[in-house]
C-alpha cells in the first residue's frame, strides 16, 4: 500500500465519522476500528514512546485500568465486560486525532465533509418537523412497530431513535468553530456566518429534545464568551438574537409549546401543578438511581449494570423505589449507580483535569474549533438535565471525537508536538 493511498484513506475513515454515527452503532464501530488500524500501520516501525508519558495519555490509561477493575467487582460481569474492555479503541482513537492532525497539512478538509453532513441532516429536521415526515419517510417514533410516547419528536435518518438533537449537539460547537474560522479567514461577512450557525441551532430545538436543547443554548453563552470574533456588545446582540430566536422556535409549534412552556416552565411557576414535575418520568429515575447508588455507595453496580440491578423482580420487591430501566437519564446519578461515589470520583477527575487543563491555552489561542469541543464537553456535566447513558456507543463516541480534537487542533495541545514530546 502507497504512502498516499494510506493517507486518503486514513483521511477517508476520519470524514466518514458523523456519517458513520447515523448508519448506526455497528457501522459507527467499524469505522473506529478501521481508524485505529491504519493509524497503528502507519505508526507499526516509528513509535516513539515519549508520547506515553503525556499527561492525558496516562490519564487514559488509568481510565481503561479502572474500568476494568468496574468489570471485574460489577453485579453482572458480563453485561458490561464489552463496554468496558472495549474502551481501549478510544485511546487508540485520541492517538490517531493526534497523529492526523499534527502530520498532515491538509486534514482540516475533514470539516468540510462534516459541515455538509450536519446541513443535510439540520435540513432533513426542518422538513420533518415541518411537514410530519423526513425526506425518507421517516417521522413517527416506532419500536418494533408499536408507537412510542414522544412519536412527535423528530428521528430524521435515525428512524426509530429521538436522538436527532443529541447528534446535531455533537457536532455543532466544532462545526460553527470551523465556520467561524473559515468565514475570518476570508474575511467574509460575520452575519452570514451567524446566520448558519442559527439555522444549526434552531434545528436542535426543533427535534423537540428539550434537555439537547438548553444544553446547546447554554452552551452557546459560554461559546460566544470565549471566543474573540466579536467584541462585546456584538456579543450581547447575537446572545439577545440567540433568546429571541430560541423562544420563537418554541411558539411556532403547538407541539414543542407543550414540551417547553406545558411540561417545564408552566410547572415550576404554577404551584398547583409543581407536584406532576417532581413525579415527572426523569425524576423516578433519578429517585431510582440514587437508591441503588445508595445500596452500592463505594464502587456502584457497575457499568451497564443499572437495568440488571433494577428490573430483577427481588430487588424490585425489595427496594419500591426502584424503577426499571436501562439507565437512571442523568450522568451523576449514572455515575453514582454504576460506579459508586470512588468511580465517580475518578472519572470525573479525570476527566475534568484533562478539559480544564487546556483552558488558559484555549481562551488565548483564538482556536474556535478547538473552543468548541470544550464547550460541547463542559454541557455533557450539566446537573440535573437528562441525558443519554455516558458509556452508550453513540454517546461515548461524539465525546471522545470532541475530547480528541480538544487536544489535536491545536499544535501547542497536540501531544505529538516537539513541545509536548520534549517535556
Amino acid at each position: 500500500m502507497t504512502k498516499d493511498i494510506k493517507k486518503n484513506l486514513f483521511i477517508f475513515f476520519f470524514s466518514m465519522i458523523p456519517f458513520s454515527i447515523i448508519l448506526g452503532p455497528a457501522i459507527s464501530l467499524i469505522n473506529t476500528v478501521l481508524i485505529c488500524l491504519t493509524y497503528c500501520i502507519y505508526n507499526f516501525d516509528k513509535y516513539d514512546l515519549k508520547i506515553f508519558k503525556s499527561e492525558v495519555i496516562l490519564g487514559l490509561t488509568f481510565f481503561y485500568i479502572y474500568l476494568i477493575f468496574n468489570s471485574l467487582i460489577s453485579v453482572d460481569f458480563n453485561s458490561g465486560i464489552y463496554r468496558n474492555f472495549g474502551f481501549i479503541r478510544f485511546v487508540i482513537y485520541f492517538l490517531a486525532f493526534n497523529y492526523l492532525f499534527y502530520h498532515f497539512k491538509d486534514s482540516k478538509k475533514i470539516f468540510k465533509f462534516w459541515f455538509l453532513i450536519l446541513i443535510i441532516f439540520v435540513i432533513d429536521v426542518y422538513i420533518e418537523r415541518f411537514t410530519g415526515s423526513n425526506i425518507l419517510g421517516f417521522g413517527k417514533v416506532e419500536i418494533n412497530g408499536v408507537p412510542q410516547p414522544d412519536g412527535k419528536r423528530v428521528v430524521s435518518f435515525f428512524k426509530d431513535e429521538a436522538i436527532a438533537g443529541a447528534y446535531i449537539s455533537g457536532f455543532i460547537f466544532l462545526i460553527s468553530g470551523y465556520i467561524l474560522m473559515l468565514f475570518k479567514k476570508k474575511n467574509l461577512s460575520k452575519i452570514y456566518a451567524f446566520l448558519i450557525i442559527t439555522l444549526l441551532i434552531v434545528g436542535v430545538v426543533l427535534t423537540g429534545e428539550r434537555s439537547n436543547s438548553i444544553k446547546v443554548f447554554l452552551g452557546f453563552f459560554i461559546f460566544i464568551y470565549l471566543i474573540d470574533y466579536v467584541n462585546l456588545k456584538v456579543k450581547l446582540l447575537i446572545l439577545t438574537a440567540f433568546i429571541f430566536i430560541f423562544l420563537l422556535s418554541i411558539i411556532s409549534s403547538d407541539y414543542l409549546k407543550v414540551r417547553y412552556y406545558g411540561q417545564v416552565i408552566k410547572p415550576l411557576v404554577n404551584k398547583e401543578e409543581r407536584a406532576s414535575l417532581f413525579n415527572h418520568f426523569y425524576f423516578k429515575l433519578y429517585k431510582s438511581g440514587y437508591n441503588v447508588f445508595e445500596n452500592h455507595p463505594l464502587f456502584g453496580v457497575g457499568n451497564k449494570n443499572y437495568r440488571i440491578e433494577t428490573c430483577n423482580s427481588e430487588n424490585n420487591e425489595k427496594y419500591p423505589k426502584y424503577d426499571c430501566n436501562t439507565h437512571p437519564h442523568q450522568i451523576y446519578f449514572e455515575l453514582l449507580a454504576e460506579h459508586g461515589i470512588v468511580g465517580m470520583i475518578i472519572i470525573l477527575s479525570i476527566i475534568f483535569y484533562l478539559t480544564f487543563r487546556l483552558l488558559k491555552l484555549i481562551s488565548l489561542s483564538k482556536n474556535y474549533i478547538q473552543c468548541g469541543a470544550f464547550v460541547y464537553i463542559i454541557i455533557n456535566f450539566m446537573p440535573l438535565l437528562p441525558s443519554g447513558a455516558f458509556f452508550n456507543d453513540f454517546n461515548i463516541t461524539l465525546f471522545m471525537v470532541n475530547f480528541s480534537l480538544m487536544y489535536a487542533i491545536n499544535n501547542e495541545s497536540n501531544i505529538f508536538s516537539k513541545k509536548k514530546l520534549l517535556k
